[in-house]
């Protein structure tokens, strides 16, 4: 049976954790010339996270973690609430091959299963990834979870969801030909009901320039509510990302959330223009991450930094929006959702 017909689903990213996965960064040539910064950047997020739910921290052996521990130790965090795990990775984007939890609320409370996507860095951009593959499967077997083989190509950062049975994902990504070739939308869209328990799925088009996920979802559009979203809107014509981020705006006016209710959209600025010496990279306000009592969001030195949080902290007047400095971080063409993975919560959950 699916998920779906035992009745699993996908919770909103917003509804309580347990926990928040991290890989411990380790890769230099993820961030070429620029990789000394980003382990400090870690441990600020893990200080952030490790003030209201516990931070597991996916590393090599015992060494990596003292190594680790040592940093975090330095940086102020509280150690208590963080947990290491022996599962080397090949690289830091827990988004996408770390678990993809689901869940069931019965009487006895909320249990929790995971599903393994196949993983293949985004279309076999970056070689190898065998160690990244494997890790759902590891934390099941570590943590004694249900786990659910959907058997399909996908990614953490692709698709965002309300946790009422409606998800957001862009035609861009799911539909390329170098994640699942042999099958069409319908299939895919069959995969995702069946193994998020969705009932209602909402395509948008082309991602943002620089980003080499072929538009993952969570640098444009983020469910902030049931019935609620955000998406990043950039003002000047001139841009290279002007036109699709209209156009996604444009279908987003036109979508209704699962019970058939037009959404209720609130715009995002873009930080401008982010550059690692020629190359573009895809800084957006889109890809913070929604803690237990925080909201951590990118910012990247500019004006619009302020507004952007100050829209977010309207969306979630009971966390504190927290920016933490990513212009390092995205040289690596990610930000912070793209480097955390939510655990949820299970036993009796009170929504």
């Amino acid at each position: 049976m699916t998920p779906r017909e035992l009745g699993y689903h996908m919770p909103a990213e917003w509804e309580p954790h347990e926990a928040t996965w991290l890989s411990w960064p380790h890769k230099e040539e993820s961030w070429p010339g620029a990789f000394v910064s980003v382990p400090g950047i870690f441990v600020e997020l893990t200080r952030h996270l490790a003030e209201s739910e516990l931070v597991r921290i996916n590393v090599a052996d015992a060494d990596f973690a003292e190594r680790v521990m040592t940093l975090l130790r330095a940086g102020g965090v509280n150690t208590d609430a963080v947990r290491f795990h022996f599962n080397p990775t090949n690289d830091a984007w827990a988004r996408d091959h770390g678990p993809n939890y689901i869940v069931l609320d019965g009487a006895g409370g909320r249990e929790r299963a995971i599903n393994d996507w196949g993983y293949n860095a985004w279309g076999d951009k970056y070689p190898p990834y065998d160690l990244d593959d494997v890790i759902p499967t590891r934390i099941a077997e570590e943590m004694n979870e249900v786990l659910f083989q959907p058997g399909i190509v996908m990614e953490g950062g692709s698709l965002d969801v309300n946790g009422r049975g409606s998800l957001i994902t862009t035609e861009a990504c799911l539909l390329n030909p170098n994640r699942n070739p042999r099958l069409n939308r319908e299939q895919i869209e069959r995969r995702l009901i069946d193994y998020l328990g969705v009932t209602n799925i909402l395509w948008l088009g082309e991602g943002i320039v620089g980003d080499d996920t072929d538009g993952h979802v969570d640098d444009l559009t983020r469910f902030v509510a049931p019935d609620t979203v955000v998406t990043v809107i950039e003002d000047d014509p001139r841009d290279e990302n002007y036109r699709v981020l209209v156009e996604n705006h444009e279908r987003l006016s036109r979508m209704k959330d699962q019970v058939g209710d037009p959404l209720r959209v609130i715009k995002l600025p873009m930080p401008g223009p982010v550059y690692f010496g020629d190359q573009r990279l895809p800084a957006s306000y889109a890809n913070f991450y929604i803690a237990n009592r925080s909201v951590l969001v990118p910012t990247y030195r500019h004006a619009n930094d302020a507004k952007a949080c100050e829209i977010l902290q309207q969306c979630f007047p009971d966390r504190r929006v927290i920016g933490v400095d990513c212009v390092n971080l995205i040289w690596g063409l990610g930000s912070i959702h793209c480097v955390t993975q939510q655990q949820p919560a299970a036993g009796a959950i009170i929504l």
